[in-house]
């Protein structure tokens, strides 16, 4: 098979895939998965996709196998001599075998780090990373030189080469600093703008990795930047690069969720559930979507208040998703804790009871124990006594741990709702005898009220509630979380306001000050994008692009 008639049959299986056939897809492509090295990449990558999605561990292996074959079908192509002479010595061929291994390498790291934490997989996922990052580095100084040959298939090497270096230069200016050091990323940077533009690029031209482009730009507008930034989400770029695509595929499972997910970014929750509900209709193969469909649709129904559709949603996932089934189950108890108590139950179940057994069924998601997991596992341990203390509002405190209150913003009932649920919890705590928790609950209390105060633009009174958490600092005893993320919340009130030297002085301080607290991780991601957003010297050295 040509170099072109490979790339147009995998151009045909992914074009199968994007309509939900996606077992016609692999059937396309598995024939010549040991011959050719664009099906053979291909075919990797969908099983990588399914993998991702599902969090099995034998899909994991099996995707981290085939990606290894892969590479050593692409291996078989690549240049033979160790001389690496400049690009124009390469043949059209070989230039795609070097950006086909380079992928092989970089999607076999993402899988080694979802596979195992332990320093050995680091550095070898690490290696890895690196051998692709060189490849990538010196493609694209040739191609930006006019130092490589232009083929028939040029458009496709090209977009390759902006998919690589692009995903790079946009992951790598998420990480800290701190945290680019801890994983021996010697000599590599991230320019979020460069990577941005190397990405739209590929997501735009006509080429086998647009898709893959479009994806990750996609995860970029509408996740990433809330739970790693500072939620704003990139509404109108997320819009610009769906509408071809649901032009092409108006069924496309993928892109009716991404659709749903922009809706619910500009608030609109009920267009939001239409959309999920959608993406799930279209498609029964793969129900991984389905399960990424109910996760947003429990979340839209908590905005509203809907606490017993919430629940069933999080049942569902309890029941069929591998994910996280100790997040699964702490939302279902935190969905059931916030109806009356004179309120029925569904299936009779009952909230102290599920949330004694979120601990039981932690694990080790191919050698990870998700941040949130932990986070609930921690929470439930108050139910453990026989005359448990319950926590006042787990669904909000939650829904702050993925931004949410972010996604409601620009929804003043919604949060009005919110408020209210706030000032009951809060009324309900004053009449309880005071308890060991009594600190923290009301500390998160005034954390969320401030965060929906700043919502309804009552910029004094969110800050005097971030301030209370702040100065109650020395009498939390359990939830140590919530002072430098009460930090972080005033920082970004003042970015608002255009206090700027005061807010970067509170970003540092948080980032500075605080340790080992709960989902700490993420809290230094947010401080990360908003010094960022400040262009403020994150006491690093500046990055510079590719």
């Amino acid at each position: 098979m040509t170099l072109k008639e490979s790339l147009d049959e995998c151009m045909e299986a992914l074009d199968l895939f994007l309509n939900n056939h996606f077992n016609e897809s692999l059937d396309l492509l598995r024939p010549r998965v040991n011959d050719s090295m664009y099906h053979a990449l291909i075919y990797a990558t969908v099983l990588e996709m399914q993998a991702m999605m599902t969090f099995e561990h034998d899909d994991i292996t099996n995707a981290g196998l085939t990606m290894k074959s892969a590479a050593e079908v692409c291996q078989r192509f690549r240049r033979k001599s160790s001389n690496k002479s400049d690009g124009d010595s390469l043949t059209e061929v070989q230039l795609h075998a070097e950006v086909c291994y380079a992928e092989c390498q970089l999607q076999r790291a993402a899988l080694t780090f979802l596979q195992d934490e332990d320093m050995v997989s680091f550095i070898k996922g690490g290696i890895k990373v690196r051998n692709s990052y060189l490849i990538y580095k010196e493609l694209n100084a040739s191609i930006q030189s006019n130092n490589c040959l232009k083929g028939p298939s040029h458009l496709h090497l090209a977009g390759g080469i902006s998919f690589g270096v692009g995903a790079f230069n946009l992951t790598l200016s998420l990480f800290p600093p701190r945290i680019l050091r801890l994983l021996k990323f010697a000599g590599f940077s991230g320019d979020k703008e460069y990577g941005l533009s190397l990405l739209h690029d590929g997501a735009t031209g006509m080429n086998l990795r647009s898709m893959l482009c479009a994806l990750l730009l996609l995860c970029y507008y509408t996740f990433l930047t809330f739970i790693l930034g500072t939620g704003e989400g990139e509404v109108a770029e997320a819009e610009g690069l769906l509408k071809p695509f649901l032009h092409l595929y108006p069924q496309g499972a993928i892109f009716l969720f991404f659709a749903g997910r922009t809706e619910e970014i500009k608030g609109n929750i009920d267009e939001a559930v239409v959309l999920f509900e959608d993406g799930c209709k279209a498609q029964q193969t793969w129900k991984q979507f389905h399960h990424m469909c109910y996760w947003e649709l429990m979340w839209c129904f908590t905005y509203k208040r809907a606490w017993k559709v919430a629940y069933f949603y999080a049942d569902l996932l309890s029941k069929e998703s591998r994910w996280s089934k100790a997040m699964y189950v702490y939302m279902k108890a935190a969905y059931l804790s916030m109806l009356p108590n004179d309120e029925s139950r569904p299936f009779g179940e009952d909230e102290v009871e599920l949330f004694r057994q979120v601990p039981t069924f932690k694990q080790k998601i191919a050698g990870k124990s998700p941040p949130t997991e932990k986070f609930a596992i921690r929470k439930a341990r108050r139910y453990k006594s026989s005359r448990p203390v319950r926590l006042p509002v787990p669904v909000l405190e939650m829904m702050y741990m993925w931004n949410g209150f972010s996604m409601i913003s620009k929804r003043p009932e919604l949060t009005e709702g919110l408020l209210q649920t706030l000032m009951e919890a809060e009324r309900s705590l004053q009449e309880s005898p005071e308890n060991e928790y009594s600190v923290d609950d009301r500390c998160l209390i005034h954390l969320l009220k401030g965060l929906c105060w700043k919502n309804q633009g009552q910029l004094d009174a969110a800050e005097e509630s971030f301030k209370k958490v702040c100065s109650s600092e020395k009498k939390i005893r359990f939830d140590h979380y919530l002072v430098p993320n009460s930090v972080v919340e005033l920082g970004l009130l003042y970015i608002d306001q255009g206090r700027r030297d005061e807010a970067i002085k509170l970003l540092h301080k948080a980032k500075q000050n605080y340790k080992d607290y709960s989902m700490e991780s993420r809290t230094q991601f947010r401080i990360h994008a908003s010094l960022a957003k400040l262009k403020a010297d994150p006491g690093e050295d500046a990055d510079t692009h590719l």
